[in-house]
């Protein structure tokens, strides 16, 4: 129940300060809160988070009893680029990119009834 979203182009900085509104909230929160954020990194963030859902859903999980158990936003490569100054001289800027992680965890609850269902396939298996 992870997804990976690298090299995308905005500064880290910028990024983590939307994804510290998401740390700890549950996935129906997290999307409500996402998609009226004006940040130009909420979008990006909605759309890893339902990538991290799609891969909750396909090991059985529902995602109403999904939370974002860990966000973390790391830099990434850096472009160096030339702006022109006075003088005929150049000064180096960089562009920094991320690369953000998002794990979902489950709820205890729901954990206990993904188990059963499990326990019930490999009955049926047997059988």
């Amino acid at each position: 129940m992870k997804a990976l979203l690298k090299n995308y182009h905005q500064s880290p900085r910028k990024v983590r300060l939307v994804a510290n509104l998401i740390r700890g909230k549950s996935v129906p929160q997290a999307r409500a809160l996402l998609s009226f954020q004006p940040q130009k990194s909420s979008p990006a963030l909605l759309k890893l988070l339902e990538s991290a859902v799609a891969n909750a859903r396909s090991s059985g999980n529902s995602p109403e009893n999904l939370f974002v158990k860990t966000i973390a936003v790391n830099k990434g490569m850096v472009l160096k680029r030339f702006k022109p100054m006075a003088r005929g001289r150049a000064a180096q800027f960089h562009r920094t990119m991320s690369i953000v992680t998002l794990e979902l965890g489950a709820t205890q609850t729901a954990v206990k009834k993904v188990a059963k269902k499990v326990a019930a396939k490999k009955v049926a298996k047997k059988v």
